[in-house]
C-alpha cells in the first residue's frame, strides 16, 4: 500500500514537472469572417500563468505575400541561369567566340578559334554564372549558406523573410502592447517567446540538404499552428521587429536547430554571443520547452560553447 502511495506521489510530482517545463497551447482556432481571419490563442507562459492572443488578418495579407515560394530546385535553377548567360551574350558577345545553350544537356556550349578568347569566355561566363545565381536565389528568397564547420549550402533567407513580414504583422502590434509594454524588454520577448514555444512543433528538415522543404514563413506558421525551428525564429524575429523596430538581433544556427538573439545586456549566467562587438542575449523560440530569454537547453549551451553556430545579424 505504501509502495503505491509514494508510486502515486512520484507520478503526480513528474506530471507537474512536465507540465511546469514544457508550453502548453491550451487553445487555437481560426474563424473565417468577410474579408479576414480570426486568430484565437491560449497558452501557459513559463510561470504556468494562462496567457492568450486574439487578432485579425485580411485574406489580402494572409494570401498574398510568399504565395509563390516553394523548395528550391537545383536543376531548375542551374537552366534558368544557363539561359539567362547565353541571352545576355547575344546582346553583349564576346569577340570571337559562339555560346549557345544546349537543350539536352540544359547547359552551355561554348567554341572558338583561339584558346585565348576561349579562355576569357570561360572566366566571363562564370562571373555571369555568379551573377545571375544570386539574382535567381533573392528572387526566390534564398540565398548561400555556410555552416559553422564550412559546408557551403542554400537555404532559405530567413532575416529576409522575418523582414519582409514585418508589415503583415502589425496589426497584431497594438493587441500584444496591450499585453506587455516594449520599456520592458525582457517581459515583451518572454511574452513572445511564450506564445511561439506554444505553438506545436514540426521536425526540421536538414538546412543543408531540405532545399527548404518544411520551412514556413511567418504567417503560414500562424495559418498551419506548427512549424519547424527555423520557421520559428522567424516568426520570433518578425514579431519582435514588429515590436521594437529599432532592436538588433541575430539569428543563430546551429545543427539541426536554431536560436535569436537580442541586443539586450546578459545578467548572471545568461548565455549570450558576441558579434561585431555587439553582445546579444539568446533565446530559444521552438519549445515545447519554456525557456525564457538567457536561457538555452544543454545541447544548444554546448553548441554555443563550443562555436559551432552560424549567425545571420537582423538589423
Amino acid at each position: 500500500m505504501m509502495n503505491n502511495l509514494i508510486k502515486l506521489c512520484f507520478v503526480t510530482l513528474l506530471l507537474a514537472f512536465v507540465s511546469s517545463v514544457y508550453a502548453q497551447q491550451l487553445h487555437f482556432s481560426k474563424v473565417e469572417n468577410d474579408e479576414s481571419y480570426q486568430f484565437n490563442y491560449q497558452w501557459q507562459d513559463i510561470e504556468n500563468k494562462p496567457q492568450s492572443l486574439n487578432f485579425a488578418l485580411t485574406k489580402s495579407i494572409l494570401f498574398n505575400q510568399f504565395r509563390d515560394f516553394k523548395t528550391f530546385k537545383p536543376k531548375m535553377a542551374e537552366r534558368h541561369i544557363s539561359k539567362s548567360v547565353v541571352k545576355y551574350l547575344r546582346k553583349e558577345p564576346i569577340n570571337g567566340v559562339i555560346v549557345t545553350y544546349n537543350a539536352l544537356s540544359e547547359g552551355i556550349n561554348i567554341s572558338s578559334k583561339s584558346q585565348q578568347k576561349l579562355s576569357l569566355a570561360q572566366r566571363k561566363i562564370g562571373e555571369l554564372k555568379d551573377q545571375f545565381a544570386r539574382e535567381y536565389l533573392n528572387k526566390n528568397h534564398y540565398h548561400y549558406f555556410k555552416t559553422h564547420n564550412n559546408v557551403q549550402a542554400i537555404k532559405p533567407d530567413h532575416a529576409k523573410f522575418a523582414k519582409m513580414s514585418v508589415d503583415d504583422l502589425k496589426p497584431i502590434k497594438s493587441i500584444i502592447l496591450d499585453k506587455v509594454s516594449i520599456k520592458n524588454i525582457r517581459k515583451a520577448t518572454n511574452y513572445i517567446l511564450g506564445f511561439v514555444q506554444s505553438i506545436p512543433y514540426s521536425r526540421l528538415e536538414s538546412r543543408v540538404d531540405s532545399a527548404g522543404a518544411g520551412f514556413n514563413p511567418p504567417l503560414k506558421v500562424l495559418w498551419e499552428n506548427q512549424g519547424d525551428c527555423d520557421s520559428k525564429v522567424t516568426l520570433t524575429a518578425s514579431l519582435l521587429r514588429t515590436l521594437m523596430p529599432r532592436i538588433k538581433m541575430v539569428l543563430v544556427f546551429i545543427d539541426n536547430h536554431a536560436l535569436i538573439g537580442i541586443d539586450v545586456l546578459p545578467q548572471g549566467d545568461e548565455i549570450n554571443i558576441t558579434v561585431d562587438g555587439v553582445t546579444y542575449l539568446l533565446a530559444e523560440p521552438t519549445g515545447p520547452a519554456k525557456y525564457p530569454l538567457g536561457t538555452l537547453d544543454e545541447t544548444s549551451k554546448l553548441a554555443i560553447s563550443q562555436g559551432q553556430y552560424t549567425a545571420e545579424k537582423f538589423n
